[in-house]
């Protein structure tokens, strides 16, 4: 019996649909799921759901504004799929300054009636002066403005996921607007966004672990890079944003601090050992989340079964870096690293940061970062900087001593780049005693006008010293403190121990993006009143305090009547 044309063609269709099966990597329903994700994304649906997806409006009587194609079929825009609220049909990514006015306002104004009147003008202030690119006029061009990065207002998508967390909490009964302050006004957050759309390092010195309100922030500026990027068409590689945190809580509580933003395509899973492996890995095969938040054994367990890969990671984030260094996890860290190919930006959050957390800054903070804290106390601006105070006896200890300095400082090979050690007397004459003592033992001195040169740079009057990477000046205490471009000089040496305020100044303005930040000071008898403020900033900073510095407060203690 000869077959009809339909019984041939459907037996074809099977035979090629059982081809299609045998070369998909996946199995049939989970390509289904798929699809149905890059359709959702894309903002197009089949014909028999386009009448729930969105109903017709004044502006849009036929949905047409629905019916567009992506400009690249292949890679369409997920993330930037904004609705816009105007006449305008065009999907806009950026604010306007009018409309960052009317929201930042709008802001004001419902901390106004909450009787927040203090943070009123906190936010304005801060974007105007502090960050005055975000309230520049867009039409300006970015060479015109100044070095900032596609940050010309804040982006409406970064608003928009700011408000989703928000009105979460809200539904959750867990956000008092009388207590509570709103998220557009929180100018740290703002700081934050500003850094991470220039593309830095950051180096987070509160001296705590994120709250809410910041990690809020951060999976809002990691899903606004991500709508900035798909938005210029470029492509996104998954898991885009990884989070490690030190327990299955945190992890748990970042998970549902992210929920609200899978309505607006991000989507994040949670890796943590209260679940089974088997369980994550058949849900890591069935979706391709934008952010990943695990803790480090779980997440290295789940690599080294190939079920999920952080290769292609963009952004780094470390909450409790402390408690992760000294729970004995170092190793894995580093390990995590080095799994992530390329150089990821990379955000360090921690409560404390002791010797162990400090040297895995120093691993992970290779190139020059920003420095980002809610408050400005010694203990915060001084993370990360070591302190070493010397007790002395005889003036030739104190040359004897800074030779060893430099020498050391010569032969660290942790450093990339050239050391620009700084070293301090009390007088001119003892200046130029120390730079013929130092010019006797092969040091070539730089001209102090070169002081506030770029970083790295060693001045063109100076020359290595047996094959070393430091460049070394000397210069008197009254020249110190007029000047206010120390920032980036990594290692300060005070051969005379200076007044204590001006220690914490220079304890808090160098090395502003180094992790290697070193200030040495020499300490005798003379110096005996500066013994007890010296010793509570040491402890306070959680630095060794010398016992021979001990014996200059108990002796100065037993003196009183």
């Amino acid at each position: 019996m000869v077959k009809g044309d339909d019984a041939v063609r459907r037996k074809r269709n099977k035979a090629d649909r059982k081809r299609m099966r045998k070369d998909s990597n996946v199995s049939a329903r989970v390509a289904s799921i798929i699809a149905a994700k890059r359709r959702r994304q894309s903002g197009k649906r089949r014909t028999c759901e386009g009448m729930c997806f969105s109903l017709p409006t004044p502006e849009d009587p036929f949905n047409d504004r629905h019916e567009k194609k992506p400009t690249d079929a292949k890679k369409p825009l997920k993330h930037s799929q904004v609705p816009s609220t105007g006449k305008d049909s065009k999907l806009k990514v950026n604010v306007s300054h009018q409309d960052l006015e009317k929201v930042v306002k709008r802001s004001l104004r419902k901390l106004k009636d909450a009787g927040q009147e203090n943070d009123k003008w906190t936010s304005l202030t801060h974007l105007s002066k502090n960050n005055p690119m975000v309230l520049q006029d867009p039409s300006i061009g970015r060479s015109e403005q100044g070095p900032l990065r596609n940050t010309d207002s804040l982006s409406k998508f970064l608003v928009l996921c700011l408000n989703a967390i928000q009105n979460a909490w809200i539904k959750e009964g867990t956000f008092d607007g009388d207590k509570d302050r709103y998220l557009l006004a929180n100018t740290w957050g703002i700081d934050l966004w500003t850094y991470c759309s220039n593309g830095s390092d950051i180096l987070e010195t509160s001296g705590s672990n994120l709250c809410r309100e910041q990690m809020a922030w951060v999976v809002s500026t990691a899903a606004d890079i991500v709508s900035r990027k798909e938005k210029e068409g470029q492509y996104v590689a998954t898991p885009f944003l990884l989070i490690l945190v030190s327990s299955q809580e945190e992890a748990i509580k970042v998970r549902s601090l992210c929920k609200p933003l899978k309505s607006l395509g991000i989507h994040t899973v949670c890796l943590h050992p209260g679940a089974s492996v088997d369980h994550q890995v058949q849900g890591l095969r069935s979706c391709e989340p934008e952010f990943l938040v695990s803790t480090p054994e779980r997440l290295m367990e789940l690599v080294s079964l190939r079920a999920i890969d952080i290769s292609n990671v963009s952004l780094l984030a470390l909450n409790g870096l402390e408690t992760l260094s000294s729970g004995g996890l170092v190793d894995i860290l580093k390990v995590i690293r080095c799994q992530i190919h390329g150089d990821p930006q990379i955000l360090i959050f921690s409560d404390f940061y002791g010797n162990v957390s400090t040297s895995m800054v120093q691993h992970l903070l290779v190139r020059p970062f920003c420095r980002l804290s809610l408050d400005d106390s010694v203990v915060s601006l001084s993370a990360c900087i070591t302190q070493s105070v010397y007790v002395y006896t005889f003036e030739d200890d104190q040359f004897l001593k800074a030779i060893e300095i430099l020498k050391e400082a010569s032969g660290n090979q942790s450093r990339p780049h050239h050391v620009r050690v700084l070293l301090v007397v009390k007088t001119s004459d003892k200046a130029e005693q120390l730079i013929t003592f130092l010019e006797a033992e092969g040091f070539n001195i730089c001209h102090e006008s070169n002081l506030g040169g770029s970083k790295g740079a060693p001045s063109t009057q100076s020359h290595e010293h047996s094959g070393s990477r430091v460049a070394v000046s000397v210069i008197d205490e009254q020249k110190l403190f007029s000047r206010t471009d120390i920032k980036d000089l990594e290692v300060v040496v005070f051969l005379d121990f200076p007044p204590f305020d001006e220690y914490v100044r220079i304890l808090t303005t160098m090395a502003r993006q180094s992790a290697d930040g070193m200030l040495h000071s020499f300490f005798c008898k003379a110096n005996a009143s500066s013994a007890a403020p010296l010793i509570k900033l040491l402890e306070e900073c959680a630095q060794p305090v010398p016992d021979n510095l001990r014996n200059y407060l108990n002796s100065s203690s037993m003196s009183k009547p």
